[in-house]
Order: C-alpha cells, then sequence, then structure tokens
C-alpha cells in the first residue's frame, strides 16, 4: 500500500566531507569535485521528489516509520555525489545508528525494525540515484550544469 505523506526537503549537499565509502585512487588523485551541488540543483528541481514518490509507491514502511526517518533527520542526511574513481553517480543511505535506543528511550524499535528502515532508505536512495540519472541524460548540454559528455562519458548499461 502506497504511503500518503509529504516529500520531505531534498538533502542539503553542501559543506560534505569525503564520502562515506570512497577511497582515492592513484589515477583519480586531483579529481577532488564530487559535483554535489549540481546535484543538490537536480535534486531540488524534483529528482528528489520524484524518487521519493515512487518509493512510497512499494516501500514496506508504514507513516509512523517515516516519522521516525524524519524526526531522526535521516532524510536530509542522504548524500549523493558523483564517484570520479568509478565514473558514475553514487548515493550513501543514512543509517539508525546504535546508540539510537539510548537517545530515544520513548520509542521502541527492535533489530528487525532497525533492519528494515535502513533497507528501505537504502532503496530510497536507488530510486532517487535513479531519477537522478534521468535528469542527466534529459540534461545533455554541458552548459546546464557543468555536466557533459567530457566530463562523465556516456553510462555504460
Amino acid at each position: 500500500m502506497a504511503l500518503d505523506i509529504e516529500v520531505p526537503e531534498p538533502p542539503d549537499l553542501s559543506n560534505r566531507g569525503m564520502p562515506r565509502e570512497f577511497e582515492w585512487q592513484e589515477e583519480t588523485l586531483g579529481s577532488e569535485d564530487f559535483y554535489r551541488e549540481d546535484i543538490e540543483d537536480l535534486l531540488q528541481e524534483g529528482a528528489w521528489k520524484e524518487g521519493f514518490n515512487e518509493w512510497t509507491e512499494y516501500t514496506n514502511l508504514d507513516e509512523e516509520h517515516v516519522r521516525i526517518i524524519s524526526d531522526l533527520g535521516l532524510f536530509r542526511a542522504f548524500d549523493f555525489y558523483w564517484d570520479p574513481t568509478e565514473d558514475r553517480l553514487r548515493f550513501d543511505a543514512p543509517t539508525i545508528s546504535d546508540d539510537w535506543r539510548e537517545r530515544n528511550a520513548t520509542e521502541s524499535l527492535d533489530s528487525s525494525t532497525v533492519s528494515l528502515i535502513d533497507g528501505e532508505l537504502d532503496d530510497l536512495g536507488r530510486a532517487v540515484q535513479e531519477e537522478l540519472e534521468d535528469y542527466l541524460e534529459r540534461n545533455d548540454e554541458a552548459s546546464d550544469y557543468g555536466w557533459g559528455e567530457e566530463t562523465y562519458g556516456k553510462r555504460e548499461e
């Protein structure tokens, strides 16, 4: 059953450090631009809303779970970036921290619910990533976002 909830604000990608699961490789040293500002523009233009709405169609979460995610600031904690080592768009989905129970004693989530939420957040990241990729394909002029084939190459299927 699809959730009937308001779409939260897209994540703010400014002032982010190095992505969580990223390691520089010798051939990409010096390519320090993750193009987060450009990606944030695409999120603001509608990629976040479209991906979020698609996700609400098939998520296994209920409205209470979504409220918890929102209260914990997890929607805003998503990170989307261009990975220069793999030459592709990637995301880091947030997870519920291990100390969540201590910080939120009034809420009770068992470990299976935490795992469910973490998995669904990953699914949301994939849905938004797909929308971002669609936006990139539609905006193929390098002048729009500084993104172009000479910068990113063709995405291989």
